[in-house]
């Protein structure tokens, strides 16, 4: 077989033996900033931070918080298809780690992805031995992908996603996207869309699966922390925002502003260290808002839950949930997340960044198009039907998952 090595893919793997001249300083200044983990950075330089388990083992690999949680439901059908098999999860950022602590599958561990240098991955390899190696979406490391089909390691990429602008991004470097798209031998797009990009990238087969994250397990809640809020906040009508950004926030709380009966709107900031000026927005606004990272209750209009880890609460306790990045230019988040636990989904006109869910749940009446002239009126409606279709939707997925798992176990040789 020829070597699918252009120019492009080997001016980066040589520029990539010059990495570790840089890689520990920059780690300890971003450990010092809070971006990293005191006790965990150093796998990011291919150092182990737990044993390697007995028995096969399949490494995932996904980007950061989102794409991370989506791999669990793929995780629990090849877990029940194959129950010999170990899992290892890899992400970059910190958030991922920690929420994913929270959250993982049964024979599963988490690990940050080394940085793409050679003598990093080697160490990475030598001590995980991985039987097949997936990775989700579109990040994709060439040093990684290069070493790890080099060992003979079946590459698979599932869940993939590009829309028109990622597309465009990448054609740009077409060469070396083609190159690594030759190492895997499984490719599954979300959508037809992305299936057509990676087609004219070079990949050479492309099947469509859809969204890993419409199949991911409900996030998980903590039992005692459940039972305090709920009780907290008996009698209260309530409503989440969930991942917000500051274009959501702003629509949001003037509309709240506007309303004779207000419900008690809760904002899970996609970033929780804007809950200051989040407080400080509805504060603008003659809102009393308080912060749960503060140790302050719901005693306000607006409660900021500015805390890692526990969407899993929010969702359960919120029968509505109106979805951050729909009103601005991040074009939307995953709406799957409140599906699989009961909560109304809302959302703005934008929503470009998952059309395809967002089509689909509208479509079947599961979820609901709001604009900040309709969001008041729908703050306050009953969506109870609305919230069993998305569940219904979110539990079909994950009943879905076991042909993707099968072939993926049989390109590891596990199956």
């Amino acid at each position: 077989m020829t070597d699918p090595t252009g120019p492009g893919l080997r001016a980066y793997l040589a520029a990539s033996h010059l990495i570790p001249l840089a890689a520990p300083s920059l780690l300890r200044r971003r450990l010092v900033r809070g971006k990293e983990l005191t006790d965990r950075w150093r796998e990011k330089l291919g150092e182990p931070g737990l044993p390697r388990p007995e028995g096969p083992l399949v490494w995932l690999h996904a980007v950061g918080l989102g794409e991370t949680l989506a791999l669990r439901g793929l995780i629990a059908a090849m877990a029940d298809q194959a129950p010999g098999a170990e899992f290892l999860v890899t992400s970059t950022t910190r958030g991922s780690a920690e929420v994913m602590a929270a959250n993982l599958p049964p024979r599963t561990r988490h690990q940050f992805l080394p940085l793409d240098a050679p003598g990093y991955l080697r160490r990475f390899l030598d001590h995980w031995r991985p039987a097949l190696s997936v990775w989700a979406e579109q990040d994709l490391w060439p040093g990684a992908v290069v070493a790890t089909a080099a060992r003979g390691i079946p590459l698979a990429l599932v869940n993939a996603r590009m829309n028109a602008a990622a597309f465009a991004r990448r054609r740009r470097l077409r060469g070396p996207f083609r190159d690594m798209l030759a190492r895997f031998r499984l490719i599954a797009a979300q959508d037809e869309t992305t299936a057509r990009h990676l087609r004219q990238l070079g990949a050479p087969e492309v099947q469509v699966t859809g969204s890993l994250k419409a199949a991911a397990p409900p996030l998980s809640a903590d039992p005692d922390a459940m039972g305090t809020l709920r009780q907290m906040l008996s009698g209260r009508p309530r409503v989440l925002l969930a991942s917000s950004h500051p274009e959501d926030e702003a629509v949001a709380l003037t509309v709240l502003r506007g309303m004779a009966d207000r419900p008690l709107l809760l904002i899970a900031p996609r970033e929780p260290a804007r809950g200051g000026d989040i407080a400080a927005m509805a504060a603008g606004l003659g809102l009393r808002a308080t912060r749960r990272s503060a140790g302050e209750g719901p005693s306000g209009e607006v409660w900021i839950a500015d805390t890692l880890g526990e969407m899993g609460l929010w969702y359960r306790l919120c029968p509505v949930t109106l979805i951050g990045g729909t009103f601005g230019a991040t074009e939307g988040h995953n709406p799957w997340e409140p599906a699989a636990l009961g909560s109304a989904i809302l959302h703005g006109p934008r929503v470009a960044h998952f059309a395809a869910d967002f089509a689909r749940l509208d479509e079947a009446e599961a979820a609901l198009e709001i604009g900040a002239e309709t969001l008041g009126p729908a703050l306050l409606a009953d969506h109870a039907d609305r919230a069993a279709r998305a569940h219904a939707l979110s539990q079909a997925a994950r009943d879905s998952l076991a042909p993707l798992a099968r072939e993926l176990l049989v390109l590891g040789g596990l199956g």
